[in-house]
């Protein structure tokens, strides 16, 4: 609230100061890197910073696990704790980066994060930047990250930024060309959910405006996006960006405008505001020509500069001036690193060998290309950390001297082999030694971030940044095949941004368990070590659907949500959205709706009991399904979830809110309306769906409920 009241007075203060300004100094601010203008005391500031998992591109900072990962928690406070502390980070960097003059790029507290499209394709190679397949938790994660970020306070700690605006998920080859043709039930049911969650909840400063054409409109020309959708319908107060060079696609490969001039104009009538690009100069003509009046250009710099006012930086009393640099990759920040990878990590299988027992095995074989890599650890958009852990290097440390640790690379990530004059698997031999000498093996495959990820910043990627299927690359699949024929008991450590398959073998016998560790951050390899020796349980979920093959997926163009995602899907997945297993059972004792929220949601209450002897975590999830409306999704949808721990033994009580929301449908204009009026709520640690109860073991509780309203 002290943030809203405050953004009034910035308002005028901001208007103040630009009225100052002539308008070739107005042009200057509407660059991302905008100018100083010394006669009023406006130092330069670019723009763009990035702070997807730990502030990145600008040298040490605490790197987290990517944000699929911390998807993969279904934990809110974590989240918000995670956005405080790379807020903290940001801070006493920037602070330090002004006290020595230095206002470079990736130095400034308006950070391009997070992206909260939805990961509707596992090809894409940017889906690992999400918070998954699902609106609901999208925006739920979302909106506690951007508040941690923002802060609670007068001013901003720092600016969050929702990306990209909008219907924005590949392929990236054709990103700056492409339509993406979304029908409006589609568009406001699924691909703005999180976007005007994160508007309207939690007040995020920056929205970003995304490459690819909507509907025919280029997205950062689009007024029905920038205007009537962001500011008129949800109210948005801040400032809108366009992503690097999107502006210069507007005429270069959408052919939408003839030139600069006429792109500058279009972009500014329809909503954007900050031209991240090399074209804003160009608004010079644009006046010239008559496309656009000069008050235009003053409204877009007055809300860049109510940005600048929020964020402290024209004040004396900002309380985050003082955040010294000594808070910057803090012993305690690593720690809550470590705790965030673990908790990111989800059991695909365990047929009992996890966690191991350091005193039952002498030996233990850590094979594969990821098992040394410190680029697997990090994912793209990471900052740079002062000490990284990788898997070899955290079972090295845990278990010591005690047990003997056998390691071969095994294969290369992508190659047939490691040196041009050598032949095909040259370093298989080795791994099958490897295997045969240890007790147990853990067997590190995947990917990293040079094989999927953002269009140019991947060193090999297969299509631009996507994968062309949804298996393992190079000689993987070799190597694990062989790993299954040695004999010795298998634990697969599989680490990616995005669904994977394993050629069929994921019910080997000999593939005794399957830990999904995404990639996770700088100490991950610690995390990974706790996990497998059971100093910490893992209890992720999937915030993503692992299909059994990319064959079953529509066309990677098509935008439409038909047989995409667990709500609309049609077969059996893999391993299906919300799964995960635990070292210690759980049970639903009981489960009811306790009552009903003024606004019209509901209450359930859950009763909870750890079965096993371990302590544990485990995530409640609510599903619901509107048994009456034709416009309902066609499965179940997501409305609730709730991370808890659990003693051994402990049974507890928790209550999960259902918004009102859960209780509507948009309808084939995009409009919310109410529901039907029979729902089924399904509570329990999966979805209802027959995979996920197979894998379980448990099905999740019913209950009906009947709307009287």
């Amino acid at each position: 609230m002290e943030k809203r009241m405050f953004r009034v007075d910035a308002w005028k203060i901001a208007r103040r100061i630009v009225s100052r300004m002539t308008l070739d100094e107005k042009i200057s601010q509407i660059d991302y890197r905008a100018s100083a203008i010394p006669r009023l005391d406006i130092p330069e500031y670019n723009w763009w910073n990035e702070a997807l998992h730990g502030v990145a591109r600008a040298g040490i900072a605490t790197v987290f696990p990517q944000a699929i990962g911390l998807a993969a928690m279904f934990d809110s406070d974590m989240m918000e704790r995670i956005g405080a502390v790379i807020s903290t980070e940001g801070r006493a960097k920037y602070n330090e980066a002004v006290r020595h003059g230095d206002r470079d790029i990736y130095k400034g507290l308006t950070f391009w994060s997070p992206n909260v499209n939805i990961f509707r394709d596992p090809r894409w190679g940017r889906g690992q930047e999400t918070y998954g397949e699902d609106p609901y938790l999208t925006a739920r994660l979302a909106v506690a990250f951007i508040r941690g970020i923002q802060g609670d306070g007068k001013y901003l700690k720092a600016a969050a930024c929702a990306k990209h605006f909008a219907v924005h998920s590949g392929p990236e080859a054709l990103r700056h060309e492409f339509d993406a043709r979304v029908s409006q039930k589609d568009l406001h049911e699924t691909y703005l959910s999180a976007f005007k969650a994160a508007v309207k909840e939690a007040q995020v400063e920056i929205v970003m405006g995304a490459y690819n054409r909507v509907n025919g409109v280029p997205a950062c020309a689009s007024h029905e996006l920038l205007s009537d959708i962001l500011r008129s319908e949800w109210g948005f107060e801040g400032h809108v960006v366009s992503d690097y060079e999107a502006l210069e696609d507007i005429f270069k490969h959408h052919h939408y405008v003839a030139d600069e001039a006429h792109t500058m104009a279009v972009a500014l009538k329809a909503g954007c505001n900050l031209c991240a690009g090399k074209i804003a100069r160009h608004l010079r003509s644009s006046v010239d020509e008559g496309l656009i009046s000069e008050d235009e250009i003053t409204e877009a710099v007055e809300r860049l500069f109510t940005t600048r006012i929020m964020m402290g930086m024209m004040a004396d009393d900002c309380p985050y001036d003082s955040i010294g640099y000594e808070e910057n990759d803090t012993p305690e920040h690593h720690q809550l690193a470590v705790e965030a990878a673990s908790r990111s990590f989800v059991l695909l299988k365990n047929d009992g060998l996890l966690p191991l027992e350091m005193e039952k095995i002498s030996s233990i074989a850590v094979i594969g290309p990821n098992a040394n890599s410190r680029k697997m650890l990090e994912g793209n958009y990471n900052g740079t950390a002062s000490r990284y852990v990788t898997v070899l290097e955290g079972i090295q440390d845990l278990v010591g001297d005690s047990v003997r640790v056998w390691y071969s690379e095994g294969c290369h990530l992508y190659k047939n082999f490691h040196s041009s004059l050598s032949g095909r698997n040259d370093r298989l031999a080795e791994a099958v030694s490897a295997a045969q000498h240890a007790d147990v093996v853990v067997l590190c495959l995947g990917l990293d971030a040079t094989l999927e990820g953002e269009e140019g910043d991947v060193e090999v990627g297969f299509g631009s940044g996507d994968k062309p299927n949804l298996s393992l690359p190079g000689r993987q699949q070799l190597l694990l095949d062989t790993m299954l024929t040695v004999g010795k008991p298998v634990i697969l450590l599989l680490a990616s941004g995005s669904a994977l398959t394993l050629g069929g073998r994921e019910n080997d016998e000999n593939l005794k368990a399957i830990l999904q560790i995404w990639y996770p951050g700088a100490m991950g390899g610690k995390a990974v070590a706790d996990v497998l020796f059971g100093r910490r349980a893992p209890a992720g979920k999937l915030p993503v659907t692992f299909y059994a093959s990319a064959d079953e997926l529509p066309a990677f163009e098509d935008y439409s949500m038909a047989g995409r995602t667990y709500r609309y899907m049609k077969g059996n997945a893999l391993y299906p959205f919300g799964y995960g297993l635990t070292y210690s059972p759980c049970s639903i004792v009981s489960a009811g709706i306790s009552g009903k929220t003024a606004d019209g949601g509901v209450e359930i209450t859950v009763d909870i009991r750890n079965d096993g002897g371990r302590t544990t975590e485990e995530v409640v999830q609510v599903y619901v399904k509107d048994m009456d409306s034709p416009l309902a999704v066609i499965n179940h949808a997501l409305a609730g979830f709730r991370r808890i721990t659990l003693a051994p033994g402990e049974k507890t009580s928790r209550t999960i809110v259902i918004e009102p929301e859960a209780f509507t449908v948009v309808d084939e204009g995009g409009r919310r309306i109410p529901g039907g009026r029979r729902f089924l709520f399904h509570v329990g640690f999966s979805q209802p769906d027959s995979r996920s109860i197979a894998l379980c073991g448990i099905k999740p509780v019913e209950l009906e409920y009947l709307r009287t309203d």
